[in-house]
């Protein structure tokens, strides 16, 4: 499905992604090799043994890439002009390795832009959730959308 126009959003209008991902080891491995992130409570898995844990967590930031990721096919896909911003980011539940993670997005805010007339401003809140339904991200993401017949 392409991305939705301005027009085409509402306000509490929510989208249940049909893409979901089981996190593997190589996800996270190549996540932090690609980030420079040499923490070892996600790379080293005796040091994951010594922690609260009890085992490796996954790097928070790929699981938010994950959660924004799969929501583009559903809400933004060749209609968005830019990310403005994401706010009230948190991480309610650590992601551990073989854990399945779907996501959910609702339109939180809608507002035309007062400096670009062919776009308006949508405020999504992302939710992730793992496979016992415990919630591991969230955050609210504004998006400069296209207008239908904006050139």
């Amino acid at each position: 499905m392409a991305g939705l126009y301005f027009e085409e959003f509402h306000i509490g209008q929510t989208f249940a992604h049909a893409i979901t991902r089981t996190v593997t080891e190589t996800d996270n491995l190549l996540f932090c090799a690609l980030t420079h992130n040499p923490q070892p409570l996600h790379l080293d898995a005796e040091f994951g043994k010594t922690t609260e844990f009890g085992r490796q967590i996954v790097n928070s930031i790929f699981t938010f890439g994950l959660m924004i990721g799969v929501s583009v096919g559903d809400t933004t896909l060749g209609t968005t002009i830019a990310n403005l911003g994401m706010t009230d980011v948190r991480f309610s539940h650590p992601v551990f390795i073989g854990d399945t993670l779907r996501s959910e997005s609702k339109v939180a805010e809608i507002r035309e832009s007062k400096s670009r007339p062919g776009a308006g401003i949508v405020v999504f809140e992302h939710r992730s959730f793992n496979q016992r339904g415990e919630e591991v991200a969230y955050c609210k993401r504004s998006a400069l959308m296209r207008k239908r017949d904006a050139k």
